[in-house]
């Protein structure tokens, strides 16, 4: 238990934490996650792709969320000349000194196992109506998937300064509750996987 105490001093108190959120409507949900964390960055465009190496480099953390695929996170036009990602191949060498950062999006597990990262991340996530539909739900309503966003955001949001171990297992505990009536957090919760990296 002392050990806890540490490491939730060290994430809350001294930890620099950067989170890279493009500027994007569907993904507001996305920000109860850090609003209450102190001691933080937060860059949703404007910036050069050099500029943000240089940023992951000087933070102690690295928070990425948005919309993405297993090539990284979409810059939705908001970083100028970064073209179609913002966080990609090119963000990764900085990435790579970094063992609690958290990548937020579709497929984020992929980008994460393909370049050797640590950290929690994702699957594939519903997070739209388009995407319940493309992905052959029936009877899917915003407020399902509303309902599922908010669950998910406030569980992270609670458990962010715990060690990554500990964040983990409390969203699989409390999402899972939601999954139980909720078919929308069942499938995002089916594809948060265990071994997105070592440390987990």
């Amino acid at each position: 238990m002392l050990g806890i105490t540490k490491n939730w001093l060290y994430f809350s108190k001294v930890m620099k934490t950067l989170i890279v959120h493009p500027e994007d409507k569907t993904t507001e949900f996305l920000t109860t996650i850090y609003a209450t964390l102190k001691n933080k960055t937060v860059v949703k465009g404007g910036i050069f792709k050099t500029e943000l190496r240089e940023m992951i480099e000087e933070h102690d953390r690295i928070l990425m969320l948005g919309h993405g695929s297993p090539y990284g996170l979409l810059s939705r036009g908001q970083f100028p000349h970064a073209g179609l990602y913002i966080v990609d191949e090119l963000t990764v060498s900085a990435l790579k000194n970094k063992s609690n950062s958290i990548f937020i999006w579709c497929y984020a597990d992929q980008f994460v196992r393909r370049h050797g990262l640590s950290g929690l991340c994702t699957g594939m996530f519903i997070s739209e109506l388009g995407e319940a539909t493309y992905w052959e739900f029936e009877g899917i309503n915003q407020w399902l998937i509303d309902e599922s966003n908010g669950r998910f955001a406030s569980i992270v949001s609670k458990y962010i300064n715990e060690p990554l171990d500990i964040l983990y297992n409390m969203l699989l505990i409390d999402y899972k509750l939601l999954a139980k009536t909720n078919p929308i957090a069942k499938f995002n919760l089916d594809r948060i996987p265990r071994k997105c990296s070592a440390n987990i």
